[in-house]
């Protein structure tokens, strides 16, 4: 199975030789080849751009950490609280992934239809409220397999606004410097929330736990992305 996820890998390969770059990423490599200045990664914690990196990097915490906390450990939880054997599980954990693949689609879609920030705030209340119920409402075994679509959709579906989000916030020349150091922030802190959920239900039990860190999760990523601004339908400048 690992093998067959690499897969996909072998596009890079035709996204090579038939994709362009854009155009304003083509001028301003171009000026960079006939010698302007070289960005340096200090440069997105300068100035204007300080402030955008400080929240860009709690939004990539946010959406991580909460997508951690749950995906790690709800088949744990499927197999410990609710009781359900690795086999029996796989139909739950099947509509969890199969809600992942519908979000990503959607979320995508919704991306350029209502923006990036109505996507993050839309999307993280329907996490919070999924989770909650999903971890501290006592429900029955059919029920909790049919929320699985809903926990797996609002809990993926905001990563295919990430991307565009993130790049349009900064200027081309940084760009990648500024999206490639918010995110993998997010990444290494949000690759705590797995651990702490482990470490606080050993006193608190497994669902508390993760409905704790994937609400503060979610509850972060909210606030962060509310506090920057929409980046839809933004003109792209080499310079802005």
């Amino acid at each position: 199975m690992f093998a067959i996820g690499a897969l996909p890998a072998l596009l890079v390969l035709y996204l090579r030789r038939r994709v362009e770059e854009p155009a304003i990423s083509a001028r301003t490599i171009a000026a960079r080849a006939a010698g302007a200045a070289r960005p340096g990664l200090w440069e997105i914690f300068q100035g204007p751009h300080l402030r955008t990196t400080i929240l860009a990097s709690l939004v990539g915490t946010g959406c991580q950490g909460g997508y951690y906390a749950i995906t790690f450990w709800v088949p744990r939880f499927l197999t410990t609280e609710r009781h359900l054997s690795i086999v029996s599980s796989t139909g739950y954990l099947a509509a969890l992934i199969v809600g992942s693949f519908a979000g990503y689609l959607i979320g995508a879609w919704l991306a350029d239809r209502i923006g990036r920030r109505r996507l993050f705030l839309s999307f993280s209340i329907g996490a919070i409220v999924v989770i909650l119920v999903y971890t501290q409402v006592p429900l029955s075994n059919g029920i909790l397999w049919l929320l699985g679509f809903p926990l797996g959709f609002f809990a993926s579906g905001y990563f295919s606004g990430m991307g565009a989000f993130l790049t349009e916030l900064y200027p081309t020349r940084l760009r990648g410097s500024g999206q490639g150091f918010c995110y993998n922030f997010g990444r290494g802190i949000g690759a705590l929330f797995p651990f702490l959920v482990g470490y606080l239900s050993q006193s608190l039990g497994l669902a508390d736990a993760i409905a704790i860190f994937a609400v503060l999760a979610y509850c972060l990523f909210f606030l962060a992305a509310y506090a920057l601004p929409e980046t839809r339908g933004k003109v792209l400048h080499a310079d802005a």
